[in-house]
C-alpha cells in the first residue's frame, strides 16, 4: 500500500515535469511572457497539466469525481501561478519560486488524496531534532560561513587584484563547494572531497606556475582550504550529533 501511495506522488511529479519542460514549446513560453493572462498559451498549458494529472490519477484507486477534482485543482493552480510568473523577470529566484509553488500544490493534492492524512506525520518528522540539525547546518554553510570567511580573509583582500573576475562568483562557488563537501561528509563518502580539492588546487596552481597572479592564486587557495576545513569540521560535528540523538 505504501509503495502505491508514493508511486502516485512520483507519477504526479513526472507528469508535472513532462508538462512543464517536455510538452511546452518555446512559442508558448514567449507568448506567456509577452501577453500574460491574455495569452492563449497560458490556458493551453494549464489544460495540458490538467489532462496529464487526470491520466495519472485515473490509474489510482480513486473515483472518477475525485480524480477530476484533483486534476482541476492542479490545472487551475498552475494557471494562476503561471500568470503571476509571466509578470516577473527571467531570474533564477523566480524560476525556483515558480517550481516550488507547483511542487507545493502537488504535495497538497497528493496528501489530500491518500489516507491516513499525512501532513501531521510529515510535520512531526520535520520537527524532530535530526532534520532540524541537518537543515541548520546546511543554512550555516551558505551566507553565514561566507561572511565569516570573508572576515578572516579581509587582511589579505586589499593585496589582491580581482578586477578580472566575475562579481560574487567566488562566494557562490564557495557555497556550492561547501554544499557538496557537507553532503559527502554526511553520506560517509570522503574520497570525492579529495578529488574536489585536488581539482580546485590544480586549476589554481596552473595560474601560479605561469605566474599570472601569484597573490590572487594564493588568496583563492587559502580561502578554499579555510572553506573546506570549516565545512569538514561542521560535517563531522553534525555526524556525531546525529549518532547521539
Amino acid at each position: 500500500m505504501q509503495s502505491t501511495v508514493f508511486s502516485l506522488l512520483l507519477l504526479l511529479l513526472l507528469a508535472h515535469l513532462a508538462g512543464d519542460f517536455l510538452l511546452q514549446c518555446k512559442a508558448w513560453v514567449h507568448s506567456k511572457q509577452r501577453l500574460g493572462y491574455r495569452s492563449p498559451a497560458v490556458y493551453l498549458h494549464a489544460g495540458v497539466h490538467g489532462l496529464l494529472a487526470l491520466s495519472v490519477l485515473l490509474t489510482g484507486q480513486l473515483t472518477f469525481a475525485t480524480a477530476v477534482l484533483a486534476a482541476l485543482t492542479i490545472a487551475l493552480s498552475h494557471l494562476m501561478i503561471d500568470i503571476l510568473k509571466s509578470y516577473t523577470p527571467k531570474q533564477v529566484r523566480y524560476f525556483l519560486i515558480d517550481q516550488a509553488l507547483h511542487l507545493g500544490v502537488i504535495l497538497l493534492v497528493w496528501s489530500w488524496l491518500i489516507h491516513p492524512w499525512p501532513l501531521p506525520l510529515i510535520g512531526h518528522w520535520l520537527l524532530r531534532p535530526e532534520p532540524l540539525a541537518i537543515l541548520l547546518t546546511y543554512v550555516l554553510i551558505t551566507r553565514p560561513l561566507s561572511i565569516l570567511i570573508a572576515l578572516v580573509m579581509q587582511r589579505w583582500s586589499a593585496q589582491v587584484d580581482n578586477r578580472g573576475t566575475l562579481a560574487d562568483a567566488g562566494a557562490r562557488i564557495g557555497i556550492l563547494e561547501r554544499f557538496l563537501v557537507l553532503t559527502f561528509v554526511l553520506s560517509g563518502e570522503f574520497t570525492p572531497i579529495g578529488f574536489l580539492l585536488a581539482a580546485k588546487s590544480v586549476l589554481r596552481f596552473g595560474d601560479l606556475r605561469e605566474d599570472r597572479d601569484r597573490k590572487l592564486t594564493e588568496y583563492v587557495l587559502l580561502g578554499t582550504m579555510l572553506s573546506f576545513a570549516l565545512t569538514l569540521l561542521l560535517g563531522l560535528a553534525l555526524r556525531y550529533v546525529l549518532q547521539t540523538l
